[in-house]
């Protein structure tokens, strides 16, 4: 049996919110996690913040957690490494699982599995530090590409690539971040994202950075970014993203909340990635999606902190 923190009892429980950690991410986490803290505080819950190091377990026997609620991105907080490590302690906690969130997390091994429930991804190579780059130049024949590490968020380590001359710089800049890359076909079109809130799709948001890509100051900086909210698609193939949004989730076996990034071109989509721990700050899109549903930041953090357990 899974062991729940439900809303209506967590207040009384400690609740230590996990932000930080040891990330490229971590800046982003920083914000995510404050913000969260000052949600649960408002509601009435006993909660404090931890600034996650090597040392967690330390840290959460000190401030005498009973609930995790893990606002950490990217390794070793959005991976499963955290997820475990709580499944060992007993300590319930927030979102999804260690299988999935360590699923998730790899951008390869998402699109394999999206492929296999026949969900439409881009088109891809794999490339691992220390492959052989002659073999790698002849199988990436299409131009653009998108590089990116296959384990990195907030599109660090990302850039597209236009032509041949340009892919060894780019794969350089992505094994800068992992040694496992992802060489996918760029899709012309429109991004749009689809949250997800215990298993029930949230209205569709359409991105238009000012850059004309979505990169790490576009997402960050206020001002950057117009969102479209509810995104200007026809009704059929809204109902499909979000459709497909939640069967991507459950392929995954993700829990919580989760927000799935699509490109769209005319009537096509292809599903770009899916995040198990979306930001919480005061540009990070679900907060933006669950407003558009009527839910207040407030009432987001409840429902997320309501579906905390073990055993996902």
């Amino acid at each position: 049996m899974s062991a729940m923190a439900k809303p209506n009892n967590s207040k009384n429980r400690r609740i230590a919110v996990l932000m930080g950690g040891l990330s490229a991410e971590r800046e982003v986490s920083l914000k995510t996690g404050q913000a969260v803290l000052k949600a649960l505080l408002e509601n009435g819950c006993n909660a404090v913040g931890v600034d996650v190091g090597h040392d967690l377990p330390g840290q959460l026997r000190a401030v005498g957690a009973e609930v995790a609620f893990i606002c950490l991105h990217g390794r070793y907080g959005e991976d499963g490494t955290v997820q475990g490590m709580l499944e060992m302690m007993q300590i319930p906690y927030t979102g999804s699982g260690v299988m999935a969130s360590s699923m998730a997390m790899d951008k390869v091994v998402t699109k394999q599995i999206l492929l296999y429930h026949e969900i439409s991804t881009p088109g891809f190579v794999v490339y691992r530090a220390g492959d052989d780059h002659t073999a790698l130049l002849a199988r990436c024949r299409h131009f653009p590409v998108v590089v990116k590490p296959a384990r990195e968020g907030s599109t660090i380590g990302i850039s597209i690539v236009k032509d041949m001359g340009q892919l060894e710089a780019g794969l350089d800049e992505a094994l800068r971040h992992d040694d496992l890359i992802l060489i996918e076909d760029f899709i012309q079109g429109d991004e749009v994202t689809v949250s997800i809130l215990n298993d029930q799709p949230l209205p569709i948001i359409k991105i238009v950075p000012k850059s004309g890509f979505y990169d790490y100051a576009s997402k960050y900086t206020p001002g950057q970014t117009e969102y479209l909210l509810p995104a200007p698609l026809e009704a059929v193939l809204y109902n499909r993203l979000q459709e497909v949004s939640v069967a991507a989730c459950r392929a995954l076996s993700c829990r919580g909340a989760a927000r799935v990034d699509f490109m769209v071109r005319e009537r096509e989509f292809f599903c770009l990635e899916v995040n198990t721990i979306p930001g919480m700050t005061a540009t990070s899109l679900l907060p933006k999606a669950a407003a558009a549903a009527g839910v207040s930041f407030n009432e987001l953090v409840m429902r997320i902190l309501g579906d905390a357990g073990l055993n996902k």
